[in-house]
Parts: structure tokens; sequence; C-alpha cells
């Protein structure tokens, strides 16, 4: 893994297409996770924080399988094996910026008394550079092409 030099795994990082792709794919992903965070603390009556880790898994595996068949469809092997190690991986690098978020929502709802949609708005879009470069490097590789 570290045989690759740092300036080429950056340039990895780089394709204005794939980081394209990628925004859309987390679109579409901030738009579950918002919605069933709503849904799961509003309507259903779910503590915040618990509200939040459940529509954020939710919104993973939806993420997940768009990434896999557009984003990154070029990237790896496709054997079952292999797409089940990059779900574990990318499950664990989410985690990481599912911590930001997490962390940014609680911050500024009882900090500053946000109102909550908002500060998950902004938590989702600080942990987006952690996940799509994580994402990038450790769950598709991209930088082994």
């Amino acid at each position: 893994m570290f045989s690759i030099p740092l300036r080429d795994r950056l340039r990895s990082l780089a394709a204005a297409d794939r980081l394209a792709q990628f925004v859309a794919v987390g679109t579409i992903g901030a738009s579950v996770d918002m919605s069933l965070l709503v849904v799961f603390h509003s309507v259903v009556g779910l503590p915040l924080v618990i509200s939040k880790l459940t529509g954020a898994e939710i919104s993973f595996l939806v993420m997940f399988v768009i990434n896999e068949r557009w984003t990154f469809e070029s990237f790896g092997k496709t054997s079952l094996r292999a797409r089940l190690r990059r779900l574990a991986t990318s499950n664990g690098v989410r985690l990481g910026g599912l911590a930001t978020a997490t962390t940014v929502l609680v911050v500024l709802t009882e900090t500053v008394d946000l109102w909550y949609p908002l500060a998950n708005a902004v938590g989702i879009g600080v942990g987006f550079f952690v996940n799509y470069s994580f994402e990038s490097l450790l769950t598709w590789r991209v930088h082994r092409r």
C-alpha cells in the first residue's frame, strides 16, 4: 500500500468526473440521511443521536450501491468476496465521516442552538471531505490504476 508515492495518491483524488459523481451520490445520501433523521426524530420520537446514526447507516448502504455501480464501477474486482470487502471498508471509512458529522450536529444543536436539520447539513458537508478521500483511497483504491 505504501509503495505508491503520496503525490500519486493525491493526484488520483483530483479526477473531476469521479468527484462530481461522488458529490451527486453524496447528495442522494444526504437526502436519505436528512429525511430519515427528521422522520425518526420528529415523527417516531427517537433521540436525536439515535435518529442520526440510524438514518446515516441506511444512507451509507444506498451510497455504497450507487458508488459501486456508477462512481467507481471500473475499480476493483467484481467477485462477491471483493464486493463484501469494499462494503465493509466503506462502512468503516464512513464511520469517520459519521463521527465528524454527528459531532458537528451535537455541538451546533446544543451549544449554538442551531435548528437540527441545518446543523446536520453542516455536519454532512464537513464529513464529505473525509469520506471522499478515504473512500477513493481505501475502499476503491483508485491510486492503483
